[in-house]
């Protein structure tokens, strides 16, 4: 089977890895447009402002890794000002963000809402500076209203807060923990589905440390009543179970490099996994400086490790439990230009008792402003697989295999998906008309 999209992931990583941004930006908003090299007026504001970033259209990370001169809260009643945002199509084909500044504490009753309006076909990079400069000229304006700064017209200059200072005063040490759990049932006359999943987290994420851990358990069942003619109704039971443990352990050694330390814990029927640890230490090198994260990566990962799995059922290899290395090298590209979006990786892996157990897996998805108007959307992911050792020996079911219940053999997997939009007429027409709907 020859890989569809491997030709693609060649041309993108070998034409569009290192080349620099070229294009013009070309959102716009109902704001002017903010040049932060001035600096602020003397006068220090007494209290710096406390901020929610509490809007999904906002770039949340970008935001608060360009403005230092507030300091940013995880919660809303913690803040000053929360930031809350809608969005809209335009008569014009483009979009429009609504952010609303809401007052909170001292600053209560104070609310606004400022307009970021952006054409048809728009990069991800252009759309998220018009709404930085936006959000901006808001906090700007609370910061006037509070006397912060005398003489302040819109350049800000200001030095961050010590990190170490934040968390000092942080009862939290800076870890943050997070719960959920769902579930859900359907049915009819002749079938039921049930599935219920928990989930739970604790992160903690410094300029040097990164530490995760994560908890999940996953349960679902099928109920299905067979009408035989020859007999009574037969009634099949399905039923399978997911459960892991994760953490993953970082710590940066450089501008460009980073150690780590990567594991898991894993109970799986639909992998033949009655029990699996997994333990692998890892490398990675960015080939830009980590600080351009919001722009562009390319970061290169090396892990070895040993994986100890006790099985549900003997194996195509004879095996109920075993103990093996293995070593994987991946590739991840990510890149936010003026003409657009580009994600790629590529990883392959390897055991090392029998070199010839390999798993190669290339994807990835660009969005690229080809030109006025026009862009090319592209989203693909193939793969080669020859390291399924954990199937069972028997072969599976014709329920098995309807129902999705266990893993199939494979050597080949493959997704491809390409869009094309062209927008013309009129760019005047941002009018945002919400009867009916979008």
């Amino acid at each position: 089977m020859r890989l569809p999209a491997a030709g693609l992931f060649v041309l993108v990583f070998t034409c569009l890895a290192l080349s620099p941004a070229a294009a013009q930006t070309t959102s716009s908003s109902n704001a002017p447009p903010v040049d932060m090299s001035s600096a602020a007026a003397p006068t220090p504001a007494p209290n710096r402002l406390r901020v929610a970033l509490d809007c999904g259209d906002c770039f949340g990370q970008f935001v608060r890794d360009a403005i230092d001169w507030v300091d940013f809260v995880r919660r809303p009643e913690d803040a000053d000002v929360q930031i809350l945002s809608s969005r809209q199509g335009t008569g014009g084909g483009g979009r429009q963000v609504v952010l609303r500044f809401v007052g909170r504490g001292r600053l209560a009753g104070i609310d606004e809402e400022l307009h970021v309006t952006s054409e048809p076909g728009a990069p991800e990079d252009a759309r998220r500076r018009a709404i930085l400069d936006v959000i901006r000229i808001g906090l700007l304006d609370y910061l006037a209203r509070e006397g912060a700064t005398d003489g302040l017209v819109v350049h800000v200059e200001a030095e961050p807060s010590p990190a170490a200072t934040a968390a000092r005063d942080d009862p939290w040490n800076l870890w943050v923990y997070s719960l959920h759990g769902d579930g859900r049932r359907e049915g009819e006359a002749s079938s039921q589905e049930w599935h219920a999943s928990f989930d739970t987290t604790a992160d903690r994420v410094t300029a040097r440390w990164k530490l995760s851990f994560g908890l999940h358990v996953d349960e679902q069942g099928e109920r299905y009543d067979i009408d035989d003619d020859e007999s009574e109704d037969e009634v099949l039971r399905v039923r399978r179970h997911e459960r892991s443990f994760e953490w993953f352990i970082a710590r940066s050694v450089n501008g460009h490099v980073s150690i780590g330390l990567d594991g898991d814990v894993e109970r799986s029927t639909y992998d033949n996994i009655r029990h699996r640890t997994r333990v692998a230490p890892a490398v990675e090198v960015n080939v830009f400086p980590y600080s351009q994260y919001a722009t562009r990566q390319l970061r290169v990962e090396y892990s070895v490790g040993v994986r100890h799995a006790v099985y549900d059922e003997r194996t195509i290899y004879d095996k109920a439990e075993e103990t093996l290395g293995r070593h994987e090298i991946s590739a991840t590209l990510d890149q936010r230009q003026p003409w657009g979006t580009l994600d790629a990786r590529v990883e392959w892996s390897q055991y090392l008792h029998d070199l010839s157990l390999t798993h190669l897996q290339l994807r990835g998805g660009a969005s690229v402003r080809i030109a006025r108007g026009l862009s090319f959307d592209a989203d693909a992911e193939t793969e080669r697989i020859h390291d399924q050792i954990s199937l069972p020996q028997r072969g599976a079911t014709p329920e098995e295999i309807l129902l999705q219940l266990r893993e199939l053999e494979s050597d080949y997997h493959f997704r491809v998906s390409v869009g094309l939009t062209y927008t013309f007429g009129s760019i005047f027409n941002a009018i945002v008309n919400p009867r009916f709907g979008s």
